[in-house]
């Protein structure tokens, strides 16, 4: 049955990127190579021994989860009491994401995932990832997300506020206001 509407060619499309290309298949590989990793272990001790390595890795990944948390909000808890910016380069993130590797059954993402709790490690990539989300930033064209977070990244070195005060002018609310206390820091 057709609607009458002409079927877009497939030129009008635009084109899929890398990543929604071989994601899915990198995915696809990834686990059959965990399948495969976990049967030549098993094959080669015991199912016991599979069993209780990634046993071992759930529990251990819980554990980093929850001391990366407890640092990440206590750093955060700190920051708002003395009313500065959270402190960066905690690591937190990297260390959640090496717990949750450990948590995911599979003996290569348990490798990452202790590969992403040495220090040097979550530095190299903490540093890698800045530099790709400044060059990302720096392309964006002015009126993307992109262009909206250098505009949020902009900071004055004098720390100098504006203060300022909100006044709606609403139909028929002809009521005279009295005057508001000032905005304060």
């Amino acid at each position: 049955m057709t609607t009458g509407a002409p079927t877009p060619s497939s030129a009008a499309r635009p084109p899929r990127s890398r990543l929604r290309t071989f994601l899915p298949l990198g995915i696809a590989v990834w686990l059959v190579l965990e399948i495969w990793l976990l049967t030549v272990v098993a094959g080669a001790s015991s199912g016991l021994t599979v069993f209780l390595l990634l046993l071992a890795g759930f529990v251990l990944g819980a554990v980093v989860i929850k001391r990366a948390g407890r640092r990440a909000f206590q750093n955060l808890s700190q920051a708002v009491q003395q009313g500065t910016a959270p402190a960066s380069g905690g690591g937190s993130g990297l260390m959640m994401l090496g717990g949750l590797l450990l948590m995911i059954p599979g003996l290569i993402s348990d490798a990452l995932g202790l590969l992403l709790l040495i220090p040097p490690v979550q530095k190299a990539l903490a540093r890698y990832a800045e530099r790709v989300v400044e060059r990302k930033l720096d392309k964006a064209a002015p009126g993307t997300l992109g262009d909206a977070f250098q505009q949020a990244r902009m900071h004055r070195p004098d720390g100098k506020v504006v203060q300022g005060e909100v006044i709606r002018d609403e139909p028929g609310s002809d009521a005279p206001q009295g005057p508001r206390p000032p905005l304060t820091r």
